[in-house]
């Protein structure tokens, strides 16, 4: 099984809107964060890890996703520490733009994706494509359609 090991912070510094609210407020970017790689990943049978620094100030529920703060360490050390940990490195989709932190993350035999490309996949039109076909086979849906009167 894949397993997504996202720098949360470096993430967010890629998506404009994520930006600018993180320099207001952190903690809402996170919780933004995490919503949307929640619903990015919701139908997807993957491990997801989302790495954050510093400490945790209020819980964030993001469904499967497995959020992490690195305390008094950085969130890059806590990303190594988890590949490091990582039985098998090859299924690791490494998610950063830190060059430093992407090397080590190839050296483990791990894929690397940089945040910007990743930023696009997540807003990518796909997703709302598949939406979309599922609200028309949902209204194609000859009981649907009765239910709600609209036959």
């Amino acid at each position: 099984m894949k397993h997504y090991i996202i720098d949360g912070n470096n993430l967010i510094g890629k998506i404009s809107s994520l930006k600018k609210l993180h320099k207001k407020n952190k903690q809402q970017s996170a919780e933004r964060l995490a919503f949307i790689i929640g619903r990015y990943f919701s139908r997807k049978k993957t491990k997801v890890s989302l790495h954050f620094d510093g400490f945790e100030s209020e819980k964030i529920n993001a469904g499967g996703i497995k959020i992490f703060y690195s305390a008094k360490l950085t969130a890059d050390e806590k990303i190594k520490s988890e590949i490091e940990r990582s039985r098998n490195r090859g299924n690791i989709v490494l998610v950063t733009s830190d060059n430093n932190l992407a090397e080590f993350g190839h050296v483990c035999s791990c894929k690397i994706i940089k945040s910007e490309d990743f930023s696009k996949l997540l807003f990518s039109d796909s997703a709302g494509d598949e939406e979309k076909s599922r609200i028309e086979e949902i209204n194609n849906q000859h009981e649907f359609r009765k239910l709600f009167g609209l036959e």
